[in-house]
């Protein structure tokens, strides 16, 4: 993958560009994430660059957008759970801190976790982690690419 679609991934999703796109869903796509440390990791992207907060949506596309993030977060958690026994929930998030738009993160968490981290919040782990190129999205996770599509296919039917 290149890097180019990731200076404008909503613009680059709606081009039908962007590489990381599982599925187009009603107020967003739902995308693996760039980073797999903790595998089946997703995200939902609002699908107007221009959005920032859950709160500028209209309040029908509002709950859309949560009514995707709750889809794909059964999709990782249906598919994180067929593909690793040591599966244990899925974490949902809306935070904005680093992008400007509107965006919800899908944190898969696993037993096999280190103990000091398991139960803390995913951005606690150390920043090697977030840039180690064995954890950068690739070929590596196509199966849980294809599980969590499949469990949306299976979710939007």
């Amino acid at each position: 993958m290149t890097d180019d679609w990731r200076n404008d991934r909503i613009g680059s999703a709606l081009r039908g560009e962007n590489p990381a796109v599982l599925r187009k869903l009603e107020a967003g796509f739902a995308v693996i994430g760039d980073v797999q440390f903790l595998p089946g990791y997703s995200v939902l992207l609002v699908d107007d660059p221009v959005v920032e907060r859950l709160s500028d949506l209209p309040k029908s596309t509002r709950l859309a957008f949560l009514s995707d993030m709750d889809k794909l977060g059964e999709a990782v958690e249906r598919a994180c759970g067929r593909l690793d026994p040591a599966f244990r929930r899925v974490n949902l998030e809306i935070l904005g801190n680093t992008d400007p738009f509107l965006h919800a993160h899908v944190w898969p968490r696993f037993d096999w976790e280190p103990t000091d981290l398991v139960g803390r919040p995913v951005w606690l782990y150390p920043r090697e982690r977030w840039s180690d190129q064995q954890h950068a999205l690739g070929p590596q996770h196509d199966a849980v690419r294809e599980a969590i599509s499949e469990e949306l296919d299976s979710l939007l039917a």
